[in-house]
């Protein structure tokens, strides 16, 4: 079974009374629908801090890191 997992990639959903209970998956897929959760958190994050007003222009930031570069 958990190589059959692996081989497809696709969930196996474990039933009881022919209701869906659980899912089954291989890490390989586990973990790429983790970092895909991951990016989709942090783009939600920046839309609220874009919408809240906390940005700062490219110019800004590109000065700052050179005068920090400046300082070390």
């Amino acid at each position: 079974m958990l190589r059959n997992l692996a081989e497809q990639r696709e969930p196996l959903v474990i039933t009881q009374n022919g209701e869906a209970k659980a899912v089954l998956q291989d890490i390989a897929s586990f973990e790429e629908t983790q970092e895909a959760l991951t990016l989709l958190k942090v783009l939600a994050l920046g839309k609220l801090d874009v919408e809240a007003g906390r940005v700062k222009s490219v110019a800004d930031v590109v000065a700052r890191l050179r005068s920090k570069r400046k300082t070390d």
